[in-house]
């Protein structure tokens, strides 16, 4: 093989080696579903829909939380494989202007987002959350928040996946 063919394959080999499929082994299962939880206090629903971007190099999760007395609260996390660093991380914004830069790792059927720090104008509130896979059709999710104290409860919710919408 000449080396003028060999270059033709080497950005396919590069390609297929910069998203290695595992990476998104833990979220895969959630992609093409929307999923919906009662928050703490039983007046608002959380609502995720996942999908697959560019052929499957980036997973998108469209969030609302809807409840009586106010707009809607909106956000978007793109999850991306940083091939750098070799580690899933995700973006979040979302509708008050709020973002966040995070990591995500994964230990059996638990999906962890490890100390990170959320800022919204001019302010900024470190938490941590994790997902733990309950059967093929519902994860929980546990939020906690820091202060000067150390950790402290933040909400969590019964995440059920929602038929007929995707």
């Amino acid at each position: 093989m000449r080396i003028s063919q060999l270059l033709l394959f080497l950005p396919l080999a590069a390609a297929s080696a910069d998203v290695p499929p595992p990476a998104y082994a833990s979220l895969a299962y959630l992609a093409g579903s929307c999923w919906e939880g009662v928050l703490p206090g039983g007046k608002d629903v959380d609502t995720h829909c996942f999908s697959w971007v560019y052929g499957g190099k980036f997973l998108r999760d469209n969030h609302t939380v809807h409840g009586a007395g106010h707009e809607d609260s909106l956000g978007e996390t793109i999850y991306f494989w940083d091939s750098v660093a070799q580690k899933l991380q995700y973006l979040y914004i979302e509708s008050a202007g709020g973002a966040t830069v995070g990591t995500v790792k994964a230990a059996g059927d638990t999906v962890f987002f490890p100390d990170t720090l959320y800022q919204e104008d001019g302010h900024t509130q470190v938490y941590r959350s994790r997902w733990q896979k309950s059967g093929d059709d519902a994860y929980d999710v546990i939020t906690e928040f820091k202060n000067k104290d150390g950790w402290l409860p933040g909400f969590s919710a019964h995440m059920k996946r929602i038929t007929g919408k995707s």
